[in-house]
């Protein structure tokens, strides 16, 4: 981005792949995970039980961050210091990211890596892009289809 740097934190469906909350901002903080975490909770409105694993971060084992968690019945689980592959799906998503979407746009502003951002994320990685995990399917066709087997 040529006006500075920005952050991204993502909230991924382990076993849909779909990415359910994400947001970006110029700092990261605290507020930065929170509010992908609260586009996540309000996208699928996740049952109490559901696990919600995460590196061992300073944001993602904030306390905030940790209690709204708990508020909605989520329990969180973090990665073991020194295992790397406990967060290798979420890993492999933001290779996809550089590689496929941010290596190739200039983008001049906050506005446009977001309009872009919620392009990649929202139309083409969720609804488009074929995982090979998935048996070829895109991530929100691999949840439909998971969706309505378990009826």
């Amino acid at each position: 981005m040529k006006q500075g740097f920005v952050s991204l934190a993502c909230v991924l469906d382990s076993f849909t792949r779909e990415v359910v909350g994400w947001s970006m901002s110029r700092f990261m903080d605290a507020a930065l995970p929170l509010a992908a975490l609260n586009n996540a909770l309000a996208a699928r409105c996740p049952a109490a039980g559901l696990l919600h694993h995460s590196d061992q971060g300073a944001h993602d084992a904030s306390q905030v961050y940790v209690d709204r968690l708990r508020s909605m019945g989520v329990t969180p689980r973090m990665s073991r210091k020194g295992t790397p592959y406990d967060n290798a799906r979420m890993e492999s998503f933001y290779k996809t990211l550089k590689s496929e979407e941010v290596d190739l746009q200039d983008d001049l502003d906050l506005d446009d890596a977001q309009h872009h951002l919620d392009r990649f994320i929202g139309e083409w990685y969720n609804r488009e892009r074929l995982h090979s995990k998935l048996g070829y399917v895109p991530p929100a066709e691999f949840a439909a289809r998971s969706h309505s087997a378990q009826k």
